[in-house]
């Protein structure tokens, strides 16, 4: 099933609610910021155009979830958190691959340098494209949202429970947990994702982290917005905050309705290997966990990663 198909069935499911909602519910899903619903953009969300890929696409999706930089006191807005997660709802399972921000890229028109300045020279549809080239998927959304939408979403649907692996202590990043479970409001979770003190390989290990969390929140989703009226309730809020280009209500609906598609269990979440340096390639290693994940976006001969060692190699 695809990001399509998930949209339909979930339309089938909540079609009692839609109905009331009339015009209303048409004008989101022709892609129109209505006064009464639109709100401060927290999410940016393109859709990109993959038309000539001759690889696998049924019932396989793959999205960029995008983590800028961008804060008022701060120039610029790179891609600090990059991860690709991949739904195969044929086998019911997927992987979260996290890509260190310091990998090296090539950009179009900019010439190789580190990944994440590919979202500050042309925003998240440049930055899924530059993803989409370097692992070799068809990434057929960006979603990005920058240090206040973060917080702001989290916030929104009510904070998300972590299971934190590791006692972090990190003042750079404000991050101070013990280990075990962790109720995490914006601001704390925000903290989490950012802390690369505490670990040798910094960067690799917050990469991790940062995908640890996203599953943790899906997780929560999953629990909290079960029910189809809920479940609009979230689609609402996301809509509310959201900055489409190329995609519309139906892309956002079906986006939402994967977290419910597939068993989180089976979902690995992997730090790509790479090598040293400033701007660091991808490894051999690292190259066989993109074959591994591009075939059928599952790693298959791969192992899950771990906060000890979240390249699992």
């Amino acid at each position: 099933m695809n990001v399509r198909s998930g949209f339909r069935r979930f339309t089938a499911i909540s079609t009692g609610f839609c109905l009331g909602l009339g015009g209303l519910v048409m004008s989101w899903v022709a892609g129109y910021r209505l006064p009464l619903v639109s709100g401060e953009t927290y999410i940016e969300l393109a859709a990109l155009d993959h038309a000539a890929y001759a690889g696998p696409q049924d019932d396989l999706v793959f999205i960029a979830l995008i983590g800028s930089d961008y804060r008022p006191s701060v120039g610029g807005e790179r891609g600090d958190a990059l991860h690709v997660l991949a739904i195969n709802t044929k086998l019911n399972a997927g992987t979260m691959l996290n890509i260190p921000r310091d990998t090296c890229a090539k950009i179009p028109g900019y010439g190789t340098s580190k990944i994440n300045n590919a979202h500050n020279e042309g925003g998240p549809k440049l930055q899924g494209e530059v993803l989409a080239e370097l692992i070799g998927v068809p990434i057929k959304y960006a979603v990005s949202v920058d240090f206040a939408g973060f917080i702001a979403i989290v916030d929104g649907v009510g904070g998300v429970d972590v299971d934190v692996p590791k006692e972090m202590d990190d003042s750079d990043a404000g991050a101070y947990f013990s280990v075990g479970p962790h109720h995490m409001d914006g601001n704390h979770a925000l903290a989490y994702s950012r802390d690369r003190h505490d670990f040798g390989p910094g960067d690799i290990t917050r990469s991790w982290n940062q995908a640890h969390l996203i599953l943790s929140a899906f997780k929560g989703l999953r629990t909290e917005y079960a029910s189809p009226a809920k479940r609009i309730k979230l689609v609402s809020l996301l809509q509310r905050h959201s900055q489409m280009s190329g995609a519309t209500l139906a892309d956002l609906v079906g986006l939402s309705q994967l977290a419910f598609d597939v068993d989180l269990a089976k979902v690995k979440s992997v730090t790509v290997g790479t090598t040293g340096g400033s701007c660091m390639e991808i490894s051999s290693a690292g190259q066989g966990q993109l074959a591994d994940f591009a075939d059928n976006g599952v790693l298959d001969s791969h192992a899950t990663g771990t906060v000890d060692n979240p390249t699992g190699l």
